[in-house]
């Protein structure tokens, strides 16, 4: 028996598991690619060279891989490509990428993305993410492992959240937020790290008593970022269980643009 209702409009040159469900009226463009287990809700519009990994939930009423949202698009053959079990709910838009940036909008395996969240072009999602319901992202944005996004979060373009950032219901991004930080506010401002996301990962008492030092380090001690950097870097030997995450640390600050900075 066919997975796939009679009223969904499935184009020839689609690439289609055998095991992929889709539901009614949904449509299924020409450049499109479905792995094993996915199941597509009713109404959905999948288009563009569109890319979706294996055990995939799609509810209904989704629009993945439309033209992007950018004046400068001329119909090049960008992408978007998701990976493996994400659960995508009602009303999301994510949109293919650009010539300006790499030509795809990436999202990887087990995310949470709940309803009416805008993924535009370019950007770049993790892995065991949560977005809650109408979180917006502007193009470029890069998302790191395991954030979540409170309700209504705004991203704007261009900005980074680091591994384990957290943001509170409301937030608007205008800069970078660093790995490990809770942020609140219009604009967002740091508030504390997010150490009970920590423990339930199976982070060690060592390695949060550091993440609290860099904390300290970033917000209380009233130090310029360089200066923080160097507190950071100094953790390696004070606790040696703590290296990688000094290492994610510092990558992420050094590589922060001077004239966007972090959430501070």
């Amino acid at each position: 028996m066919s997975r796939i209702h009679p009223t969904a409009l499935v184009d020839p040159g689609a690439e289609i598991d055998a095991s992929v469900e889709i539901g009614p009226y949904s449509v299924i463009g020409p450049h499109v690619r479905i792995g094993a287990g996915t199941r597509i809700g009713a109404h959905c519009v999948i288009e563009g060279h569109t890319t979706i990994g294996r055990d995939n939930q799609i509810f209904q009423f989704n629009s993945l891989g439309a033209a992007p949202q950018d004046k400068k698009y001329a119909g090049e053959p960008c992408q978007l490509v998701i990976g493996d079990r994400n659960t995508v709910r009602e009303f999301c838009t994510f949109n293919i990428g650009t010539v300006q940036d790499q030509g795809i909008t990436a999202i990887g395996n087990d995310n949470w993305i709940m309803a009416y969240v805008h993924l535009a072009h370019d950007c770049r999602v993790g892995n065991h993410t949560i977005f809650a319901n109408n979180s917006q992202l502007a193009g470029h944005v890069s998302v790191g492992d395991w954030v979540i996004l409170g309700g209504f979060t705004v991203v704007h373009q261009f900005c980074r959240l680091g591994a384990h950032s957290f943001t509170a219901m409301n937030s608007l991004l205008f800069a970078d937020l660093p790995p490990f930080v809770m942020c609140q506010g219009q604009p967002a401002q740091a508030r504390s790290m997010n150490f009970e996301g920590l423990r339930r990962r199976g982070f060690s008492p060592e390695r949060i008593r550091a993440v609290k030092a860099m904390h300290k380090a970033l917000y209380r001690d009233g130090l310029t970022l360089n200066e923080a950097c160097g507190h950071i870097e100094a953790l390696r030997e004070r606790i040696p269980e703590s290296a990688p995450d000094v290492a994610m640390m510092l990558e992420f600050l050094q590589s922060t643009a001077s004239d966007r900075g972090i959430v501070r």
